[in-house]
């Protein structure tokens, strides 16, 4: 363990993270503390895990076969008081979603949180949380879709793995290719974290990649550019995808993501669903794949379309972010994704 102190000008606190820390695995700056993956540890039958609603609200009949699956699967399901609450789209005022969540970080004996949904709302109050206890006592932040604000700003200020996977409002009680990957990844069955393989499109970029994973929805990447929570790219594997949007604003969001140098000096680029694209009466002209491939046209890493990961239902599988995987692209055969 290496601990540092710095006077830093607070605008330029990861410019000096970058250059002073360098690649140190472990690190503690003015008590605030980065680990690796080999402080998060598989769960366990019995051990203890909350749902959280950082987001949009829910309800409990929305939550009850999610509630049933995490007991099913030898669980103790901590449901705070409050969860239910409800300000317009929102589960509660900021400060009552932030005290609920603030709770379960601080709380060493809860092993993994569950944000319940995304819809918006996270970004509201990532600010507003105390992450010290969490970098004291790591523990799994489950989620997709807006809880990519949580994904990107623990990676960027911690370091620590999170786990980019279904969540309780898409859980109704049976077991689907997307609650089978989650299960598995968090009991480490079988002992691998992750290993895909999936069909080939023709628009792929053949290649191979060894390198940490991040990312998630486009559209929460490109909402956090130029925050403490915009995350660090260079020399990693980025996954994207999205759900519901217009054409023209696929091509805004990644020529935003490309000028802001989050393309440049990839390892490689994983595209998940882009679900439910709609276009204009007048076409835009392109799919959101060929977006996507036009952006990052004049580099040479391996691009990937049609990765299971994101809005698509029952197969969203569960990939962990800030754990390094390997990534073999091809055009022809089955792609994969795996890290033993």
């Amino acid at each position: 363990m290496y601990t540092i102190c710095i006077l830093y000008d607070k605008g330029d606190i990861w410019g000096l993270f970058d250059r002073v820390l360098g690649g140190m695995q472990y690190f503690s700056v003015c008590g605030v503390i980065g680990v690796g993956m080999e402080k998060m540890d598989y769960l366990k039958q019995g051990d203890r895990v909350a749902l959280a609603a950082p987001a949009r609200a829910v309800s409990r009949e929305e939550m009850a076969p999610a509630i049933a699956m995490l007991e099913g699967w030898g669980l103790q399901v901590v449901v705070p008081e409050g969860l239910y609450e409800m300000e317009g789209q929102l589960a509660g005022s900021d400060g009552h979603r932030t005290t609920l969540l603030q709770r379960l970080l601080d709380d060493a004996d809860i092993r993994a949180i569950f944000c319940c949904r995304g819809g918006y709302g996270t970004v509201r109050i990532v600010d507003r949380l105390d992450y010290s206890r969490l970098a004291e006592h790591p523990k799994w932040i489950v989620g997709y879709s807006d809880i990519t604000v949580l994904h990107s700003h623990i990676h960027r200020l911690l370091g620590l793995p999170t786990l980019h996977a279904v969540m309780p409002i898409n859980m109704h009680g049976e077991e689907t290719p997307a609650t089978r990957t989650l299960h598995d990844f968090l009991f480490g069955i079988d002992g691998d974290f992750v290993d895909y393989e999936w069909a080939p499109t023709a628009l792929n970029r053949a290649g191979t990649a060894h390198a940490e994973v991040v990312g998630g929805n486009l559209s929460i990447l490109y909402s956090l550019l130029g925050s403490p929570s915009q995350v660090d790219t260079r020399g990693k594997i980025l996954l994207i995808e999205d759900l519901d949007e217009y054409l023209y604003h696929i091509d805004r969001m990644m020529l935003g993501l490309k000028r802001a140098g989050m393309l440049e000096g990839l390892a490689g680029l994983m595209v998940g669903g882009l679900t439910d694209m709609h276009d204009n009466t007048v076409p835009f002209g392109r799919t959101a794949e060929q977006i996507v491939l036009d952006a990052v046209a004049e580099y040479r890493y391996p691009v990937c379309f049609g990765t299971p990961f994101g809005h698509l239902g029952d197969n969203n599988l569960a990939i962990p972010l800030g754990v390094k995987c390997s990534l073999e692209v091809s055009n022809s055969k089955k792609c994969r994704i795996f890290a033993p």
